[in-house]
């Protein structure tokens, strides 16, 4: 099956998601983890991408980023992944590949899901029983967005930022909304629109997004009422 082009909206944020190959280990030491984040400030710099907010697993990475300029995460990603492929190759006396493959990405409707995409970020360790609390889990961006330390790394989206008018409040009211955790329809839902290139929004959203780009933004619909509706009327003029 033909992948789908990637989809840019300018300024749009997406949530990319990178594995390792047959989701072994990427990261093996906290120099590791440090080396990466180090080198996304760089090329996220370079490439002029913002990064909002990102989490490293042992395995793989998920980042929610941003940018102006089309191809940007593209060659972010690419300098980031060869980077780090010959850092570890060479540190861990390793040959081949280390990613999975291409990065799987979704645009994300800001309104309405720009923070829930970062809870479901953030939240990975807990959810993987790693810690028992975001705060805990040393790579990740809940040390900026929920704790208040300086991350450079980091840019601020506008939807964060109108959390509250001072650092403090933001603090505050963001730290909050981890006291309910994401339903299992949320995560799955956050998954599937990553993992298969579909548009993470309201239906009006999708609308405006299908319009500009001019091809499918979310699955089609394999039975619905339309088909549904054809057959039962077939049905009907069989039996008359």
């Amino acid at each position: 099956m033909a992948r789908l082009p990637r989809l840019f909206i300018k300024g749009c944020p997406q949530h990319l998601i990178q594995r390792g190959n047959n989701r072994q280990a990427i990261f093996f030491s906290d120099e590791d983890y440090t080396v990466y984040l180090a080198k996304l400030k760089d090329f996220s710099k370079q490439y002029e991408v913002s990064v909002h907010a990102y989490v490293l697993m042992t395995n793989h990475v998920h980042l929610l980023v941003s940018t102006e300029h089309e191809g940007a995460i593209s060659k972010m990603m690419q300098s980031i992944g060869r980077y780090y492929v010959l850092y570890i190759n060479k540190n861990y006396q390793r040959t081949g590949s280390l990613w999975e493959g291409r990065y799987r990405s979704t645009i994300v409707d800001s309104d309405n899901y720009l923070l829930t995409v970062m809870r479901y970020i953030e939240m990975n360790p807990v959810r993987a029983g790693m810690v028992e609390h975001p705060a805990e889990y040393p790579w990740s961006s809940y040390q900026a967005n929920g704790v208040g330390k300086v991350i450079e790394l980091l840019t601020p989206h506008e939807r964060y930022i109108k959390l509250g008018e001072s650092n403090t409040k933001r603090l505050q009211r963001y730290v909050r909304l981890f006291d309910d955790y994401l339903s299992d329809n949320t995560i799955e839902l956050i998954r599937t629109a990553t993992n298969k290139a579909w548009v993470l929004g309201s239906e009006r959203f999708k609308r405006e997004i299908e319009t500009q780009v001019n091809r499918r933004i979310e699955p089609t619909n394999r039975g619905g009422d339309r088909k549904s509706e054809k057959f039962r009327e077939q049905a009907k003029n069989q039996t008359l």
